[in-house]
């Protein structure tokens, strides 16, 4: 039988002998709260720029953009002040916040050149490189999890070097609509797929990519209203994080690998791949306590990288609420 990696042996419940607490359903998520300040238009105008003048010419436009929403979006800022005092352990000044402002729009304009294939100028580290080969060799596809931190899509580059690395995305049917959007106003001719949670034949579109090999993308930081999860320590304060992805793996028996691609400045940014969990041979009774603890592999491997490269961190909204 296959067991997850194990990182912390102590964080393991089935090492405790109290049992852990049942996951909790939340009524409201903030983030889902927020009205999104960009819209179609406005991402596709970006779009537009950074294809047409370049990448140099489009960073300039970034200083006045993040110099406005710090000025002027006071939650967010609120909300990034909040993270940055438990990741740096101090209390950020405005430099602090300008620059997390800045990492975000830095990567946001980056995925731009790298949804539409233009990676060679960029300098890419990939670490953790030989899971994906032993993956790929195997044939046996695997749940690809990212967040909220850095660029999921640095992934892309990755296919120029693995070229029978297949990839689809799953999102929620709003969030998909607007990313197919965007991805047709990059290129046409993209090849990621994208699967809209919430439709009759979701799970048996995922099923039938991991069956094909593929490596099924999906940002698991976030959950929606009452959503099954579980509160785990995050940054020395409790907070949410979904079960559902890791009940999905398991259902499905496949393999957990975690995506982090952090933007370093300049052209730089470090890909790191991780085991989180493999559920391929996990029997029915042990899946409950097995999802739990690849819940918290998954948050304390977040955890870290938060801390490393906290400016790389985009949930801009009270995480631990």
């Amino acid at each position: 039988m296959k067991l997850p990696l194990r990182a912390k042996p102590a964080a393991d419940p089935a090492a405790s002998p109290i049992a852990p607490p049942p996951p909790r359903r939340r009524r409201r998520k903030e983030w889902m709260t927020r009205p999104e300040r960009s819209t179609t238009a406005a991402i596709k105008f970006i779009v537009w720029v950074a294809l047409r003048l370049g990448r140099r010419a489009a960073r300039l436009l970034l200083y006045p953009i993040c110099l406005y929403f710090v000025l002027f979006s006071r939650k967010p800022r609120r909300a990034s002040a909040l993270f940055l005092s438990k990741a740096l352990g101090r209390k950020p000044g405005f430099g602090d916040l300008f620059r997390h402002y800045h990492v975000f729009a830095a990567c946001l304009l980056d995925r731009v050149f790298f949804l539409n294939d233009q990676s060679d100028d960029f300098d890419i580290r990939v670490h953790g490189e030989d899971i994906v080969i032993d993956l790929m060799q195997r044939g046996e596809g695997c749940l690809l999890l990212g967040a909220h931190m850095g660029s999921f899509e640095a992934i892309r580059m990755l296919g120029h070097r693995q070229r029978d690395l297949r990839v689809s995305l799953v999102m929620y049917e709003e969030n998909a609509r607007k990313i197919n959007s965007v991805l047709n106003a990059i290129n046409p001719l993209l090849s990621m797929e994208v699967i809209g949670l919430g439709r009759p034949d979701s799970m048996l579109r995922v099923r039938e990519r991991l069956d094909q090999g593929h490596f099924v993308g999906m940002l698991a930081d976030r959950t929606l209203d009452g959503e099954e999860e579980a509160r785990l320590p995050f940054l020395g304060q409790p907070a949410g994080f979904a079960l559902g992805p890791f009940q999905l793996a398991a259902m499905l028996k496949r393999p957990v690998v975690l995506m982090v691609g952090i933007y370093q400045g300049g052209r730089r940014y470090d890909v790191h791949f991780e085991r989180i969990a493999d559920f391929s041979n996990v029997p029915v009774q042990d899946r409950p306590g097995l999802v739990r603890w690849a819940a918290g592999r998954f948050a304390d491997r977040l955890e870290h990288h938060a801390l490393s490269s906290p400016y790389n961190w985009f949930n801009f909204y009270d995480f631990w609420k």
